[in-house]
């Protein structure tokens, strides 16, 4: 079955699920337009106070993006600047500029864009088979501005180095200890514990949590504007044989050649 975005409502409670179960989830494009489409019906909702975005199924919470989509809708460079800067961080700026609070409930591999998406949520709760990384360095192509702008004030400038120039992928504790986590639970407990976190937000004043979100985000330290050029720069992987290499050698489930070129 195709991947999709569910939403269930419950009361004053939305549970958004990221559903695409036998890719653990994994994003196409179609499931990051309708994430934005999603997120930003539910945040024009007064009457709602708070959300839960999780993965479906007790596998993952979401694998990145569906890389294999890519060969037909991420192919040259030109659709590359689309799915990125309208796709993914359309999804991503929707998720991050909701006025109601937002609980990730993770389990199982939260990695690329799953962990951009994550990034963007209010509190990040894990169970520990909760699994962290941006492993795109073995895929021969680089973050986009606009999601490591996303990223980056949560996780901080010297975990964002180590997660995209190392490309390892970190287990729960590990995530936690370095801020990236609210809390870790045990995954029995996972379900018990985002239901606490939701009942203390919902608890308390619904308007007070919007402009608390408001105040934070407008204090957050912003970079300067990027220019034209800087952004499309760095798109210029697109004609890289290591590019072209990585993608290869992810969909023949082989270690990729990387030449530097």
């Amino acid at each position: 079955m195709p991947g999709q975005i569910t939403c269930i409502r419950d009361g004053v409670v939305a549970t958004v699920s990221i559903d695409h179960a036998d890719k653990l989830n994994a994003l196409t494009v179609a499931m990051w337009q309708d994430l934005a489409r999603v997120m930003r019906e539910l945040s024009a909702d007064d009457d709602l106070r708070c959300i839960v975005l999780r993965g479906a199924g007790d596998k993952a919470f979401a694998a990145g993006a569906d890389i294999a989509e890519f060969a037909t809708v991420r192919n040259t460079r030109e659709h590359g600047v689309k799915y990125h800067r309208e796709h993914v961080y359309g999804a991503l700026a929707a998720v991050a500029e909701c006025r109601h609070p937002v609980v990730a409930m993770i389990h199982g591999p939260c990695v690329g864009g799953g962990l951009e998406i994550a990034c963007q949520c209010d509190l990040r709760i894990s169970g520990e088979s909760g699994r962290f990384g941006v492993p795109i360095n073995r895929l021969g192509f680089s973050i986009a501005y606009d999601e490591l702008a996303a990223v980056l004030p949560v996780v901080g400038r010297a975990a964002a180095l180590e997660i995209l120039i190392e490309g390892r992928v970190w287990d729960a504790r590990e995530a936690f200890a370095k801020g990236l986590l609210t809390r870790v639970v045990a995954d029995a407990q996972l379900t018990h514990e985002v239901h606490a976190a939701v009942e203390r937000i919902t608890a308390g004043a619904p308007l007070v949590a919007r402009w608390h979100k408001q105040f934070i985000r407008r204090l957050t330290v912003q970079a300067a504007p990027l220019t034209p050029a800087e952004i499309d720069a760095s798109f210029d992987y697109f004609e890289t044989t290591d590019f072209r290499e990585g993608y290869a050698a992810f969909m023949a489930k082989r270690k990729p050649r990387f030449s530097g070129q």
